[in-house]
């Protein structure tokens, strides 16, 4: 094989023509445009409603969770949260942070 793709002697079309640079061209911007890079996530808007527990206490004062969702606690249970498994969803999707002991409430507060 030479220097153009083609095998000696042949007289075919190159291997690599404008259609596989297309194909790699294609393949190298989806990559970029689907993995998150450190300052896109830092440029990413988190609506205030979700920036931190303080807003979201502010409109939920016992917190967001799920359906069926149980307050992880040594202590007194919180029972009295908002049941939207919806607005828990939303919820995470901006901030991961905001149920930090993973037990499907987010930011459960007595």
């Amino acid at each position: 094989m030479n220097e153009r793709g083609r095998v000696r002697g042949s007289r075919t079309a190159p291997k690599y023509g404008p259609d596989w640079r297309m194909g790699q061209r294609l393949t190298a911007f989806l990559a970029a445009a689907a993995s998150p890079t450190i300052a896109g996530a830092a440029n990413a808007v988190i609506p205030a409603q979700w920036k931190n527990c303080t807003q979201v206490n502010k409109r939920y004062p016992h917190g967001v969770g799920k359906l069926g969702a149980h307050d992880k606690t040594s202590g007194v249970p919180v029972t009295t949260f908002k049941r939207s498994t919806r607005l828990y969803r939303i919820a995470m999707s901006y901030n991961r942070g905001l149920d930090r002991d993973k037990d499907g409430i987010a930011c459960e507060k007595l």
